[in-house]
């Protein structure tokens, strides 16, 4: 009878002892000695794990996965079946790098069936990969990425509210409320006539602050995502003057995404906002408004950072 605290099939060869309560083990599953494996773990069979992998706790890692040196693995990590990580961009048959390139999966990640990923990037903390992908750059926290290469599609749990679909300049108030705290869609004043059409907004009432800064973002490539980032002081007001773009706004605890497809609608991102945008359309030109002079000191860059702020200020 197996008296160890967690689970080894007999038809598995486990040789590491670093291995948490609660883990279980199946067929023909191997595990080198150098594996360190957290708890309440579910290792499916015919699987490896190599010597230079850490695995946190309570990881689904599904059959026919093969975990190779150099993977970090957080906590509560689904890999789907059939996921092949890689470690070496240059492989040669018996020709070996010095030192093999580190592939990070931060906590709550997800990873579809047959997902590729390639080596020395990280993916961000509750991001999800779509079956059959081929990550081959850094995925940021919270995205969907799907394809040959990955794109990101969408984020986890955001909301997703059209920017056409604002309250008709007749009838309904200007500025439209959403579920991410502080951040407004304002629907800005229209004259269209036989000469062509006009849209217009002024500092201080349609776009709510004094306005220090500007910049215009455009030949963005479809598949680039850009913004991931919030501001300890600076207001932002946002306007796709042509084509379309998706915004995303984030306070810590709810996110919701926009599309910005008219030069009337705006959307403000107060301070302690995490913004993103993406989903630029070939011709998009995406002009935002500032409160403050660039200062690289007021971004906050890391997203575990900013929901460290936030939690803090509560």
């Amino acid at each position: 009878m197996n008296s160890l605290p967690y689970q080894i099939h007999p038809l598995a060869d486990v040789q590491s002892t670093e291995i948490g309560n609660g883990t279980r083990t199946w067929q023909f599953v191997v595990i080198l000695p150098g594996a360190r494996i957290g708890e309440d773990c579910n290792i499916c069979s015919h699987c490896l794990i190599e010597n230079d992998v850490v695995i946190g706790d309570r990881v689904t890692v599904k059959s026919g996965v093969q975990l190779w040196d150099g993977l970090r693995v957080g906590n509560d990590v689904f890999i789907g079946p059939n996921v092949s990580f890689t470690n070496d961009k240059f492989p040669r048959s018996k020709k070996f790098p010095e030192k093999f390139l580190a592939t990070t999966l931060e906590h709550g990640v997800s990873i579809g069936a047959g997902a590729i990923i390639l080596p020395g990037i990280t993916i961000a903390a509750n991001a999800m990969i779509a079956a059959g992908a081929v990550v081959t750059r850094s995925v940021p926290p919270n995205a969907i990425v799907v394809g040959n290469p990955g794109r990101i599609v969408g984020y986890v749990d955001a909301d997703r509210t059209n920017g056409a679909s604002m309250p008709s300049q007749a009838t309904d108030s200007p500025v439209q409320p959403t579920s991410v705290t502080g951040v407004t869609l304002h629907r800005m004043h229209k004259v269209a006539d036989i000469r062509g059409s006009l849209s217009v907004g002024e500092f201080n009432r349609e776009i709510p602050f004094a306005v220090n800064r500007y910049f215009v973002v455009f030949d963005v490539p479809t598949v680039e995502t850009r913004g991931e980032h919030a501001h300890r002081e600076c207001h932002q007001f946002l306007i796709c003057v042509h084509g379309s773009c998706s915004a995303v706004a984030d306070d810590g605890h709810t996110r919701q995404e926009f599309l910005l497809d008219r030069p009337e609608v705006g959307l403000y991102l107060p301070p302690m906002t995490w913004g993103i945008q993406y989903k630029y359309s070939d011709d998009a030109v995406l002009l935002v408004f500032a409160s403050h002079h660039y200062d690289s000191a007021d971004y906050i860059r890391d997203y575990s950072e900013f929901q460290q702020l936030v939690k803090a200020k509560q």
